[in-house]
């Protein structure tokens, strides 16, 4: 599946705000959708750049024989929800950024369609 594939199927789990496909080595996103005038995701796609270093970093410290499947952020009101790529075909230096509004979302299942977008995703 292609970028803007992916980004409408994201777009479709129930309860998304917007998406964001987010290269970690340089902080620039590679394309977004939804957002709107309160969440700008090119912002936010950096800053969650410095939270998917940091983890990494304190991997390496740890000596930790592991990989990141995701990263959640839980606010009062939203679900901020980092998939880092590691499908075949896809750079390692990758993640899907997903907000979701957490009184229409259910979690568990976006998680799950975000994993298949993930898996399906050739970037």
């Amino acid at each position: 599946m292609n970028i803007d594939t992916a980004f409408k199927e994201a777009m479709s789990i129930l309860g998304t705000v917007g998406v964001a496909l987010v290269d970690y080595e340089s902080g620039m996103s590679l394309g977004t959708s939804g957002g709107g005038d309160w969440l700008d995701l090119e912002v936010a796609a950096a800053g969650n750049t410095e939270v998917v270093r940091s983890k990494l970093r304190v991997m390496s410290s740890l000596a930790l024989n592991d990989t990141i499947e995701d990263i959640l952020i839980t606010l009062h009101c939203q679900y901020h929800l980092i998939r880092l790529l590691n499908s075949v075909g896809t750079r390692n230096a990758m993640f899907l950024y997903l907000v979701l509004d957490w009184e229409r979302a259910n979690l568990a299942l976006a998680r799950h369609y975000l994993k298949r977008i993930e898996a399906d995703l050739q970037v």
